[in-house]
C-alpha cells in the first residue's frame, strides 16, 4: 500500500522525536532523585515505626543527596497511608514506612482494604520483633503444655491477654486450633495496645500473654516466660521455641513473625522504574552498612538488618498466607 506524503512526514517526525524522548527519559533516570522524597509513616509520631523512619531518613538523605521529608498519616490500621502511597505518582518520590506485618495484612483480611499485598514492593524489613508467650509469675503455671492442657480440660479457667489483630492474637488461636481445643475454652481478652495487655498480666488480671518480646522487658519481674515464637532460641529470653515447648504434646504450629517493620514503594513504581528502585534499595543497604547508623539504631533499641527486597517480599507473602489460612479464627 502506498504511503502518502503526509503519512511519511508524520513518520519522519516521530522517528526524529524518539531519540529526544529516550534521551530525556535516560537523563531523568540518571538524575534521580532530583527533588525531596516524602516518607509516609502509617502511624502517629513517637511510635516504633516513626522513630525508625526519622533515624533512617537522615542517613538515607546523605546517601541519595536529597532531603527526606517524613510525614505521618495514621488511621484505619495503616490504610490511610497505604492508599496515599498507591494514589501518589509512581515516580519514586514517595516511600511507605510501616509495621507491615501484621497491620497491612489485617487491613486486607479484616479492614476491607481495596489493595493487595502485591500492590506494594518491599524494599527492606529491618526490624523484627518476636512474640513472647508468658504467664504471670503467680499463676502457678510452669510450662506451655501445662497451660494448653488446662485450657483443654478446664474450659474458661485460663485468662489470656493479646493485642487485637496481632500475631500474638493469631498464635493464641492457632495453638488451640491445631490441638483440637474449642476457641471458647480460652478466656481471651483483647486490648488495643501492648501497654494495656502487659498491665493486665503484670497485675494478675490475666494468667497468660502472647505479645512482643522486646516490649516486655519492663514487666519481666512479673513474668514466667514459657516460649518464644521463633525458629531459633534467643539470648534475651532463656526459653524454648514455641515448637520445642509443645513437642511433648505431639504437634507443631506455624511460626509467625511478630512484627516486620521497614520500607516499601508501590509495585507499579518498581515495574515502571526498575533502575530507580535499584538506586533506592542500594542507598538503603549502604546506609545500613554504616557503623554510625547502626550505633544510633542500637542506642534506641531499633533493628537495623538488611535482608533486601527479595527476602522482604517473600516474608510478606508468607505472613499474609498464614494469616489468610487462619483468618476464620481471628476475631
Amino acid at each position: 500500500m502506498a504511503i502518502s506524503f503526509s503519512q511519511a512526514l508524520k513518520a519522519t517526525a516521530v522517528a526524529l522525536t524518539l531519540p529526544v524522548i529516550i534521551s530525556t527519559s535516560m537523563a531523568q533516570a540518571d538524575n534521580y532523585p532530583a527533588r525531596p522524597i516524602e516518607t509516609v509513616v502509617g502511624f502517629g509520631t513517637g511510635g516504633s515505626a516513626d522513630r525508625m523512619t526519622r533515624i533512617m531518613a537522615s542517613h538515607l538523605s546523605k546517601e541519595l543527596g536529597v532531603p527526606m521529608r517524613v510525614t505521618n498519616r495514621p488511621g484505619a490500621g495503616t490504610q490511610i497511608a497505604a492508599n496515599y502511597i498507591l494514589n501518589a505518582p509512581d515516580e519514586g518520590y514517595h516511600l511507605f514506612s510501616s509495621t507491615f506485618a501484621p497491620y497491612l495484612t489485617n487491613t486486607i483480611l479484616a479492614g476491607n482494604a481495596t489493595y493487595t499485598v502485591e500492590d506494594f514492593s518491599y524494599l527492606n524489613f529491618q526490624w523484627f520483633d518476636l512474640d513472647l508467650i508468658a504467664v504471670n509469675s503467680d499463676s502457678g503455671f510452669n510450662s506451655l503444655p501445662e497451660v494448653i492442657e488446662t485450657i483443654k480440660n478446664e474450659p474458661g479457667k485460663v485468662r489470656a491477654a493479646v493485642v487485637q489483630g496481632s500475631a500474638g492474637h493469631l498464635m493464641a488461636r492457632i495453638l488451640l486450633e491445631e490441638y483440637g481445643i474449642p476457641q471458647s475454652n480460652l478466656n481471651l481478652v483483647t486490648y488495643n495496645s501492648g501497654g494495656e495487655a502487659r498491665t493486665a498480666v503484670a497485675g494478675g488480671q490475666v494468667d497468660l500473654i502472647l505479645i512482643s518480646a522486646q516490649g516486655s522487658e519492663s514487666i519481666r519481674e512479673f513474668l514466667t516466660p514459657l516460649a518464644i515464637v521463633s525458629e531459633e532460641r534467643v539470648d534475651q529470653w532463656d526459653v524454648p521455641t514455641v515448637n520445642e515447648a509443645i513437642a511433648p504434646l505431639g504437634y507443631q504450629v506455624p511460626v509467625l513473625q511478630g512484627s516486620m517493620r521497614g520500607f516499601a514503594v508501590s509495585a507499579e513504581f518498581k515495574r515502571r522504574h526498575p533502575e530507580r528502585f535499584r538506586k533506592l534499595s542500594e542507598a538503603m543497604q549502604s546506609a545500613l552498612a554504616q557503623k554510625t547508623l547502626q550505633d544510633e539504631l542500637k542506642s534506641h533499641e531499633i533493628g537495623g538488618l538488611w535482608i533486601g527486597p527479595d527476602k522482604s517480599n517473600q516474608l510478606m507473602l508468607e505472613n499474609f498466607e498464614t494469616f489468610r489460612k487462619y483468618a476464620h479464627i481471628l476475631n
